[in-house]
């Protein structure tokens, strides 16, 4: 029998699956302790339930930025020689700094094998993400994928362009950057772990990149909460970010931040149950419909559920045995 992923996504197969969480970090010590983390972590749900992404733009002093760029490939490389299986991402400076193509040509070309992706900040046009792929291809990177962020109205404007480019695989939403760019005209609030989801203007720009990812199968990466230190308003927050925005990723500035997001963007047991219930049923069923609890089922609602249970894989929630299966390489 063919695996659901196949008979059941059809030309979604090839959607982008990524961590539910991706961590920044650009000051070596904390750059060396997210690495350790994520060992950990990795080590206790089973997988890689987080990227590191070790940040050039605002972790690199100035005048500083080509040792700071050496710093994060050396990191990158013993990092991933260690453990294949780890998920190091590094973000470089925007395409109209100066140190970008420094950036790209050393990164990328040192370490770009064993990169999980690129991120590339204040991304505004197609025409960015192009500058960043000639400059992977330039390094010989012709493989490593973008994720870039999207962070002014104008950017706004066309996410669902820059989300067509087969290069990019996620958008991540730049709140602060967004807001500032209005001149005022957005309280300071919109900043803020409530307001931002309130504002017009900032709800309205988050729905349109999560609405030209899932257009196009990618990524859609919710903007970070700067009270890093307010568990309750993370966990609030990443709630909200996934199930009434539709993001299925997530920013962390602190170690702090990642279990909320893990909790927060996993199905909850009684998702999972369900969803374990109908596709084991429809499997057996050899994808046919089917009635459950009262309900018929079929690949339509086939899909959906298959995507509970890829979801809870990515967040290392327990998934009963019979299910388990599926996710073995």
């Amino acid at each position: 029998m063919s695996h659901p992923r196949n008979v059941l996504l059809g030309a979604q197969a090839g959607s982008v699956q990524l961590p539910v969480c991706d961590h920044y970090s650009g000051v070596e010590a904390r750059m060396r302790k997210s690495l350790q983390l994520q060992a950990e972590m990795a080590q206790e749900f089973g997988t890689c339930v987080f990227d590191v992404t070790l940040d050039c733009e605002d972790g690199a002093p100035v005048g500083g930025e080509a040792e700071h760029a050496a710093l994060v490939t050396e990191l990158a490389l013993a990092t991933t020689a260690a453990r294949p299986d780890a998920r190091v991402a590094v973000r470089v400076h925007p395409v109209d700094h100066p140190s970008f193509e420094v950036d790209m040509a050393f990164i990328a070309g040192q370490a770009g094998s064993c990169l999980s992706h690129i991120m590339v900040p204040k991304v505004e046009t197609v025409a960015d993400v192009e500058r960043a792929q000639a400059a992977l291809l330039q390094a010989g990177a012709s493989d490593l994928p973008l994720h870039v962020l999207i962070e002014s109205p104008g950017a706004v404007h066309r996410a669902f362009d820059i989300a067509a480019h087969p290069r990019v695989q996620s958008l991540s939403f730049g709140l602060m950057d967004f807001v500032s760019a209005h001149g005022g005209a957005i309280p300071s609030e919109g900043m803020g772990a409530q307001g931002q989801f309130s504002h017009p203007l900032v709800v309205r720009a988050k729905l349109e990149i999560a609405s030209a990812c899932h257009a196009h199968g990618k990524v859609p990466s919710h903007c970070v909460v700067t009270e890093f230190s307010d568990v309750q308003a993370m966990s609030q927050a990443a709630l909200k970010a996934a199930r009434e925005f539709g993001y299925t990723r997530m920013w962390s500035i602190h170690p702090a931040q990642i279990r909320p997001i893990l909790e927060a963007m996993a199905p909850t047991e009684a998702e999972i149950e369900r969803a374990s219930e109908i596709i084991l049923a429809a499997h057996a069923a050899q994808w046919a419909p089917i009635s459950h609890a009262g309900q018929l089922h079929d690949r339509a609602s086939y899909r959906f559920f298959w995507q509970v249970l890829e979801r809870a894989h990515r967040t290392g929630a327990v998934l009963p045995a019979q299910v388990q299966v599926f996710f073995r390489d």
